[in-house]
C-alpha cells in the first residue's frame, strides 16, 4: 500500500500538511487547492466540479448499458450519495450539458419508518423534508411506504425476460437513430410530454399510498404495518433484519419499476458503501453473488437491471461535493443509526474498513478494484439460463446444488441431526405438534403453516441463514414466500 498513483499510503508530517494546504491545483496549475482527495490529487473548485461530472458521465458512456430514450428509475434514500446521483443527472439533462443524457428519468423514495420504530408524525416529517429535496428537481418522484410489499403480486418473484430486445443493436446505431427521430420544436426531448409523465404516476397504477408530486402521502393500513413490524420484531439478529429489508426493498423497487415500463433503475452506492457489502457478503456466504451485488449492472431480474454510476466515488469525494455546491440531502433514522459497531455483520464490517481507510487511504480503492475482477459464469445456451432455478428472496441462482461430497452437504447433515423431532406416530397427519397429537382446531395447527423447513430448498446458502434468524415462522415475516 505504498503507491501513491494509485492513491498509496504516504506518512506526511505536520510540516508537509501544513505546506499542503496552500498549494496549487493539479489540473488548472492556477487556482488554490480548496481540498486533497488522494495523495498529491489536490484541486481547486472549479476542477473539482469538472472532474466529479466527468466520472459520472464517464462511468455511463463507459459500460453503455443505459440507452438513449429509456426510462431510468432513480432510487432515491435521502442519503449523501443518492442525492449527488440525483445532481448529476438533473445537470446532465440540462441543455447547457456539453454531453447530455439522454434518459427519461423517475424518483423513487421507499419510507422505512415502521421498521425503524418511528411513530406515524415522524414518518410524516421524514416524507416532508423528503418532498421538500425532490420538489426542486423537475422529475417525477413517487414515495411509496414499505408495508406495500405485503400486497405485492407473486410474479415480482420470478425473473421476466430481457426486456428491450431492440437494444442488441449497436450502441453508437442506437444513439445515431435517436438523435435522427423527428421532434417538435421547443419540446423537451429528455423529460418526454406532460401526458408521459402523467402515465408515471403511481396513483393511476394502484400501487397503494403514495406521493407523486403534490399529492398528500396517506398513512399505509394499519393492519400492513403491523404485520410488518411483527415480521422485523421476530428477528433475532439485527443482521438478518437488515438483510431481509434489503430483499424486500429490492422486490418494491422491482415492481414499481416494472409497473412503471422503467428498464433501469440507478441505484447511488458510493465506492466506500460497496466495499463494505463486499467484505459483509463474503461474510454472510454470498460470495457467489458479488459480482451482481457489488458490480456496476445486476441483470438477475431480467427486463430491468440495477446499475450503480456511484461506484467509482469514495464517500470522502461525494461529502466535499455536496458541499461546496450546496446538494440537498434529507436525513433519515436506520435501523442502524447509533447501533454499536457489533451489533451486526455489516456495521462490524463498515467500522472496520471505515477505520483502516483513516490510516491506509488505498484500503477502499484496493478492495473496490478487487471486485472489478469478479464475474459469474455465464451458460451457453439461452435456454439451460432459464432453467436455471432461482433463490424466492434474492433471487440470484441457487448455489445449492453441488455433490454429496461438499461442505455444504456436511453442514446440512449437521444441522439435520441437532434438530429437535417429534416422537414417531403411525399416522404422519398427526405429527404436527410437538406432543404427537393433532390439533382439534385446523386454523391452530402449525401443519396448516408453511414452516422454515418447507422452503428452505429453495433458498441460496445465505438467504438460508438469515431464515433460520426468523422466530415466528417463515410465512409470517417473508410476505413474498407462501407454499
Amino acid at each position: 500500500m505504498c503507491e501513491v498513483e494509485d492513491g498509496g499510503y504516504v506518512d506526511l508530517g505536520t510540516e508537509e500538511r501544513s505546506d499542503r494546504l496552500g498549494q496549487t491545483c493539479m489540473k488548472c496549475k492556477e487556482g488554490a487547492a480548496v481540498l486533497v482527495i488522494r495523495v498529491g490529487d489536490a484541486f481547486c473548485k472549479s476542477c473539482f466540479k469538472d472532474y466529479f461530472v466527468h466520472k459520472f458521465r464517464a462511468m455511463l458512456g463507459k459500460n453503455r448499458v443505459v440507452y438513449p430514450g429509456e426510462k431510468v428509475l432513480l432510487a432515491y434514500s435521502g442519503g449523501p450519495s443518492s442525492s449527488a446521483m440525483i445532481q448529476q443527472v438533473q445537470e446532465g439533462l440540462s441543455r447547457e450539458a456539453p454531453k447530455k443524457l439522454r434518459f427519461i428519468p423517475g424518483i423513487l423514495f421507499i419510507d422505512e419508518g415502521a421498521v425503524c420504530g418511528q411513530s406515524w408524525e415522524q414518518r410524516e416529517q421524514n416524507v416532508s423534508e423528503t418532498q421538500r429535496v425532490l420538489q426542486t428537481t423537475s422529475f417525477p418522484f413517487h414515495i411509496v411506504p414499505l408495508e406495500q410489499v405485503f400486497s405485492l403480486p407473486r410474479s415480482v418473484l420470478q425473473s421476466a425476460p430481457p426486456g428491450n430486445p431492440k437494444h442488441a443493436e449497436n450502441y453508437k446505431q442506437a444513439v445515431n437513430s435517436f438523435l435522427g427521430q423527428p421532434r417538435a420544436p421547443g419540446a423537451d426531448e429528455l423529460l418526454g410530454t406532460a401526458d408521459e409523465l402523467a402515465q408515471l404516476r403511481l396513483t393511476d397504477l394502484k400501487l397503494g399510498s403514495n406521493l407523486a408530486n403534490g399529492s398528500t402521502y396517506s398513512r399505509p393500513p394499519s393492519e400492513l404495518t403491523s404485520a410488518l413490524m411483527e415480521s422485523f420484531s421476530s428477528t433475532r439478529t439485527l443482521t438478518a433484519k437488515l438483510e431481509l429489508l434489503q430483499s424486500l426493498r429490492n422486490h418494491l423497487i422491482l415492481h414499481v419499476a416494472r409497473t412503471c415500463g422503467y428498464s433501469k433503475v440507478m441505484s447511488g452506492e458510493s465506492c466506500t458503501r460497496l466495499a463494505v457489502r463486499l467484505l459483509s457478503n463474503i461474510s454472510l456466504g454470498r460470495g457467489a453473488f458479488l459480482p451482481l451485488d457489488t458490480g456496476f449492472s445486476d441483470d438477475r431480474y431480467g427486463n430491468v437491471v440495477i446499475v450503480r454510476p456511484m461506484r467509482e466515488y469514495s464517500l470522502k469525494e461525494i461529502s466535499f461535493y455536496n458541499r461546496l455546491f450546496n446538494v440537498q440531502s434529507a436525513f433519515i433514522p436506520t435501523m442502524e443509526t447509533k447501533a454499536p459497531d457489533n451489533s451486526s455483520i455489516q456495521h462490524l464490517s463498515e467500522s472496520f474498513i471505515t477505520k483502516l481507510q483513516a490510516d491506509f487511504p488505498s484500503t477502499v480503492s484496493t478492495m473496490y478494484r478487487t471486485s472489478e475482477k469478479l464475474n459469474i459464469s455465464r451458460k451457453e445456451t439461452a435456454e439451460e439460463n432459464v432453467q436455471q432455478e432461482r433463490c424466492l428472496i434474492c433471487m440470484c441462482t441457487l448455489d445449492t446444488r453441488v455433490g454429496e461430497a461438499s461442505a455444504f452437504r456436511a453442514t446440512q447433515v449437521s444441522q439435520n441431526f441437532s434438530q429437535k423431532r417429534p416422537k414417531n406416530n403411525a399416522d404422519p397427519e398427526k405429527q404436527c405438534c410437538s406432543s404427537g397429537q393433532c390439533c382439534e382446531s385446523a386454523a391452530s395447527c402449525s401443519s396448516s403453516v408453511p414452516q422454515t423447513q418447507d422452503v428452505m430448498p429453495l433458498l441460496c446458502y445465505s438467504c438460508r441463514g438469515t431464515v433460520r434468524d426468523v422466530v415466528s415462522g417463515i410465512s409470517g415475516s417473508l410476505p413474498r414466500i407462501k407454499c
